[in-house]
């Protein structure tokens, strides 16, 4: 099991980082963003229970084959935007269940953000057509 219990500033886990199987994470006047796109998964479902007070705010970035579920979230205020990484047919690699409860503080899963040669890339290739 992972704690997180943090208090005016921000944590990342980036990179290679090993997901485990539980994390209780507490947060207030800061971000905890956690970026699945290099991340070691060994399990098939991570459980995160979490107490987001105001101003804590947790991110999620995932990739193709990451579920994000907040259905038994408890929530008193507080965005809860969810954009999936990838279409229905793609496989589950690592479900992400969120539990516990949001008073003030929002969360966000979404996919990692282009590069600005990703995006030069793409608007050149499409204007060649």
């Amino acid at each position: 099991m992972v704690r997180i219990d943090h208090r005016f500033g921000d944590i990342t886990r980036t990179d290679r980082w090993l997901v485990p199987r539980r994390m209780e994470i507490r947060l207030m006047f800061g971000e905890a963003k956690l970026d699945f796109t290099h991340a070691v998964i060994t399990h098939h479902t991570l459980h995160i229970d979490v107490d987001l007070r105001i101003g804590g705010n947790l991110t999620l970035v995932t990739r193709p084959g990451i579920v994000v579920n907040t259905d038994d979230l408890e929530r008193g205020s507080g965005d809860i935007k969810i954009r999936p990484a990838s279409g229905p047919d793609t496989a589950t690699l690592l479900r992400v269940q969120l539990t516990g409860r949001s008073r003030g503080g929002d969360i966000i899963a979404r996919p990692p953000r282009r590069k600005l040669s990703e995006w030069l890339r793409r608007t050149t290739s499409s204007s060649g057509r």
